[in-house]
């Protein structure tokens, strides 16, 4: 950045020649962009979306192209001597909306056109109606036989056409085969290609359309490459100073504030056992660009499949995270796995926490509060669709009656947001109702807790603030005074009798018949 001048910030910019040349703040990472030059050979990379997957690849192509100047004050400057260009073949799958049977056909042979137009290829007679896997082998033989020189093959988004199209069998089952064919020539024309590497947000190890390839290098997991996309915190302390700073001012607070509200709201993904904690770079550049701390990755899509899933399973909210699972179910995971919990690790809506080795588990959980609140409202519009009403229920209002202990008026709140509860999916009307109070009081931002394990049983739910306790026993298609004998025969408030907290104990009854809370008890203890 020359001197004098304000900083920059490439929020949605993914072309590395263009934030080079157009003075945009760049994070250097071509340290390990040159591991990944001087390793050589074929590599897989899995992270979730607006995490710099384009920008790195990006990068990889500029120097394969010999553009020395781009690199000028980056580490790779320094680290590398031959900038002789290579033919580079870079497909980008991100764009498709790959709902038509024969899209991604159109598309990959648009591609490969292009790459004969570019490299000045003889036309082989009816090349057009070669199906596009031998048609892309024999570019990439082709190229090599004019220029001398080996392949790079760059693949962005590899996985996007599944992904589409996932709900689609058929659809879905012709991507993958047409697929596979495409990339076996990342084996079959193994010795015209230098250098490859595929990214994409599924991980490539159960997805039968690299079934055949041996070669692929999947570093998704390796502690080396953790930091290669995202922003670590040493990074974020590097390059942001300024931006850190002048958020600050805005907001009238210091720059040790804002780093913590950063650090809560961003921070927080790991991609390996031993992985540095990594910010999501579209939220930072987004804030510091506008200076506004807002959910920023949640406006650039909505997780509306994996609500599908998960309500289409009838899987429990709160066993959702955070949650334990074995080494080979992530290191396994792919693409077409229906497990929900990995579709969720894979997107970015989960991320590790911790590892035990000796039971070679890893538990998962939300990375940090910008995806855990992102996630649970848009699970709100789904299970509670009333709530998106311009009429519907006031979540700020809630908030204040929990806040000043107005627990009348706050259980008529719920009763009216529980009200009309679509019971079509799978699992018990208890289980429905459990998710959808979980779901509003997880994200009026207090402490709640599903299910907490008490000497003699299990509460519903409970609810702290500064000021209250509240204890919740939940009946279905019974009585309020069963509840509430529930709760005073196992003591439920015991542990926190030594809080100096007010108590309260609610016991209710959920009417399926009306679908709503039909009565509800309330008691004080001084």
């Amino acid at each position: 950045m020359q001197e004098g001048k304000k900083q920059r910030y490439p929020v949605g910019i993914q072309s590395f020649s263009k934030i080079r040349e157009e003075d945009f703040l760049y994070v250097d990472k071509t340290s390990l962009v040159y591991k990944l030059i001087e390793k050589g050979g074929y590599f897989f990379l899995s992270r979730p979306r607006r995490f710099g997957k384009s920008l790195l690849l990006s990068t990889l192509e500029a120097y394969f192209k010999g553009k020395k100047e781009l690199f000028k004050g980056l580490a790779l400057e320094s680290l590398v001597h031959d900038w002789d260009p290579r033919p580079v073949l870079r497909l980008d799958l991100n764009n498709g909306r790959y709902d038509q049977a024969d899209e991604l056909n159109i598309l990959l042979a648009y591609n490969i056109g292009e790459w004969e137009r570019e490299y000045k290829l003889d036309k082989i007679d009816d090349a057009s109606s070669l199906p596009v896997g031998i048609r892309f082998g024999n570019l990439i033989k082709k190229i090599y036989e004019k220029t001398g020189k080996k392949v790079i093959i760059l693949v962005d988004e590899y996985d996007k056409p599944l992904l589409n199209t996932i709900e689609h069998p058929e659809i879905v089952n012709d991507c993958r085969t047409l697929l596979k064919s495409f990339y076996s020539n990342l084996k079959t024309m193994d010795e015209y290609i230098e250098f490859a590497m595929l990214t994409g947000v599924a991980r490539f190890s159960k997805v039968s359309i690299f079934s055949d390839l041996n070669n692929l290098r999947d570093i998704s997991f390796e502690s080396e490459f953790a930091g290669v996309c995202g922003i670590t915190s040493d990074e974020l302390d590097e390059y942001f100073k300024e931006g850190i700073e002048a958020l600050a001012e805005e907001e009238g607070t210091s720059p040790e504030e804002i780093r913590a509200e950063l650090k809560r709201r961003y921070d927080g993904y790991h991609f390996s056992r031993k992985s540095p904690d990594i910010y999501n770079p579209f939220s930072l550049m987004s804030v510091f660009a506008k200076k506004d701390i807002g959910d920023y990755w949640f406006e650039t899509g909505t997780p509306t499949f994996l609500v599908k899933v998960i309500r289409k399973l009838g899987i429990p909210l709160k066993d959702v995270a955070p949650v334990r699972v074995e080494s080979r179910f992530l290191e396994t995971a792919g693409v077409m796995n229906p497990n929900p919990v990995a579709l969720l690790y894979q997107s970015g809506y989960l991320t590790i926490k911790s590892y035990d080795s000796r039971l070679r588990t890893y538990t998962l959980d939300y990375p940090n509060e910008e995806v855990k609140q992102g996630f649970l409202s848009c699970l709100m519009e789904s299970y509670l669709p009333q709530m998106n009403s311009p009429m519907g229920f006031s979540i700020s209002e809630f908030i204040n009656d929990i806040l000043i202990g107005n627990v009348n008026d706050f259980m008529m709140r719920l009763g009216n947001m529980l009200a009309g509860i679509p019971y079509s999916e799978k699992g018990s009307p208890e289980a429905r109702f459990q998710d959808a109070a979980y779901l509003l009081f997880t994200l009026t931002g207090f402490f709640a807790r599903m299910e907490q394990r008490t000497s003699d049983g299990r509460i519903d739910i409970t609810l702290e603030t500064e000021s209250y306790v509240y204890i919740f026993e939940f009946k279905i298609d019974s009585s309020a005074e069963k509840a509430m004998e529930q709760i005073k025969e196992k003591k439920y408030w015991q542990p926190f009798a030594s809080s100096g907290k007010e108590i309260f104990l609610i016991g209710a009854n959920f009417d399926t018949a009306v679908r709503t809370l039909s009565e509800y008890i309330i008691e004080r203890l001084s």
